[in-house]
C-alpha cells in the first residue's frame, strides 16, 4: 500500500485503542456542556428570519409583491420544516433505531416534495411573483438554524 494510507491506518488504529466509553457521570456532564436544540426553536427562527426578510424586502423597495415573494420563500422553508419536525417528534419515529433511521429519510422525503410543490406553485399563488426575492427568503430561512444554535440557552 501505498504510504498515505499506512498512516491513516496506523492513526485509526491508535485512536482505536486509545478509545474509551464515557461513564455515566461523564456523558451526563457532556450532555449538559452541549445540550440539544429543540426543532420548534430552529423552525421558530426561520419564522422570525422569513418575517424579516419579507419586511425588510418590501420596506426597502417599496414594492409589496417583493415583501409577498421573499415571504412565500421563506414559508417554503417553514411549513416543510414543520412536517419534518413533527413526524420525527412522533410516537412512531421513536419506537427503536430502525423505525427511527426509517422514520428520518420518509419524513425528509416528504419535506423535499413539499418544498418542490410549494415552489412550482409559487407563480400561482404570488401575483407578480420576483424569482430572485423569493430566493433570499428561501436562502435566509434555511440559513437561520444557525441563529438558533447560536443563542440557544446554554446550561450551567
Amino acid at each position: 500500500m501505498p504510504p498515505a494510507f499506512d498512516r491513516e491506518e496506523e492513526e485509526l488504529e491508535e485512536r482505536e485503542r486509545n478509545f474509551r466509553p464515557l461513564s455515566a457521570v461523564e456523558a451526563q456532564q457532556l450532555r449538559e456542556r452541549s445540550p440539544q436544540v429543540s426543532p420548534w426553536r430552529v423552525i421558530a427562527g426561520q419564522i422570525i428570519a422569513g418575517i424579516l426578510v419579507a419586511l425588510a424586502a418590501w420596506g426597502l423597495t417599496g414594492k409589496q409583491n417583493l415583501g409577498w415573494s421573499a415571504g412565500y420563500g421563506a414559508l417554503s422553508v417553514v411549513i416543510p420544516a414543520a412536517v419534518f419536525a413533527r413526524g420525527l417528534t412522533g410516537r412512531l419515529a421513536s419506537l427503536n433505531i430502525s423505525t427511527a433511521v426509517l422514520a428520518f429519510f420518509v419524513w425528509e422525503l416528504v419535506k423535499m416534495a413539499l418544498t418542490v410543490a410549494m415552489l412550482f406553485a409559487a407563480p400561482r399563488l404570488i401575483s407578480d411573483l420576483s424569482w430572485p426575492a423569493m430566493l433570499v427568503g428561501l436562502v435566509v430561512a434555511m440559513q437561520a438554524y444557525w441563529a438558533a444554535v447560536v443563542f440557544a440557552p446554554r446550561r450551567k
